[in-house]
């Protein structure tokens, strides 16, 4: 099927069982998107001309009026015939060339129960260049993907950081936390997605909101903020369920101990009773203590649920959305229904 966009004289081929979203990224062209699992509706279109399916259903992402309106979830939808949607200009800030290279895994580190650093090596002759909250895909058989946040900064690309969180029966997270993972070579693509840092125009103070993992994006968006030397005043909330989780805690400390223009809030939905730190949902922590964000660019990256609280939430306080970026943490379809399967079997 041939997709084409209004405005622009860019189209491309969508295979059967393909979502157009793949297809589009698959031509090199990056489209607005974040979770890729329907959740989100940062990758809303409307559709001019044509039909699409839905082979898990109507996406959660849209409305029964948003459909009614044309529109469609390019991350869900499939192709049924040729297509004609409306054109999005890609919001990040500067294009970067698309890639398909090997990594090779240099090394492995155990930052949690549950959470691995998986530091990739690339070839030296074909550097990846990206901006800080990029992700990458790493491609599995049948051309499926599983997507990642880059956690270290543009200026330090001589080993990709990514944090891996496992997923128990997960086809790829499994295989990265056996024994023998280091060495492993993996088929990449990227840079990807249009949630990277935006210089601001005048110093105006920077939110950043993370969820569990959500924090290497951010991660990335604060070392390449500090180690080129501004004086950006920033704010980081993490959330996590249990002080386990805080994988990074004492990094986080030490960096705001040594750079007073960085503030780090950690906060638990499931604390222990020695926890003495801040308790609760991370998007109501901030809403306690900043009354207003009408002056902020706020970064935000977790699980869909926490990325529609805030963008619900802070609208009632002033955030403005053409300064809101975030990224949806999603499982990808495929990965779910392996996860229903795997739960079926047992009970």
């Amino acid at each position: 099927m041939r997709v084409s966009l209004t405005n622009s004289d860019r189209s491309f081929s969508a295979a059967p069982g393909q979502t157009v979203l793949e297809a589009a990224l698959a031509a090199g062209l990056n489209l607005p998107h974040s979770c890729k699992g329907g959740s989100c509706g940062a990758c809303r279109a409307r559709l001019l001309r044509g039909a699409v399916t839905y082979p898990h259903g109507a996406p959660l992402g849209l409305s029964d009026a948003e459909t009614q309106e044309g529109y469609v979830l390019l991350c869900q939808a499939r192709a049924s015939t040729d297509l004609l949607l409306d054109a999005f200009e890609p919001r990040t800030p500067d294009a970067v060339e698309i890639k398909r290279l090997p990594g090779r895994i240099e090394r492995v580190e155990r930052l949690a129960h549950d959470v691995l650093a998986v530091f990739l090596k690339l070839p030296a002759a074909e550097p990846l260049s990206f901006q800080a909250g990029q992700y990458i895909d790493i491609m599995l058989p049948g051309g499926r993907r599983r997507s990642f946040s880059i956690a270290s900064p543009p200026h330090d690309s001589r080993l990709l950081e990514l944090h891996v969180r496992r997923v128990p029966g997960g086809e790829l997270t499994e295989r990265l936390f056996g024994a023998n993972a280091r060495g492993t070579l993996l088929s990449i693509e990227g840079p990807l997605g249009q949630f990277a840092y935006r210089p601001a125009a005048r110093e105006v103070p920077m939110l950043m909101v993370g969820g569990g993992t959500g924090l290497a994006p951010l991660q990335s968006i604060l070392r390449h903020v500090i180690e080129n030397g501004s004086n950006r005043r920033m704010m980081l909330y993490w959330g996590v369920r249990a002080e386990r989780d805080l994988y990074a805690h004492r990094e986080l400390q030490g960096l705001a101990g040594r750079h007073g223009n960085f503030l780090y809030q950690p906060v638990l939905s499931e604390p222990g009773v020695d926890w003495a730190g801040r308790r609760g949902l991370v998007h109501e922590a901030v809403l306690q203590d900043l009354r207003s964000l009408d002056r902020h660019d706020i970064y935000a990256s977790g699980p869909p649920a926490m990325i529609e609280a805030v963008r619900r939430e802070f609208a009632l306080r002033g955030a403005d959305p053409g300064r809101l970026f975030f990224d949806s943490f999603d499982y990808a379809p495929d990965a779910l229904e392996r996860q229903r399967t795997m739960a079926a079997t047992k009970s």
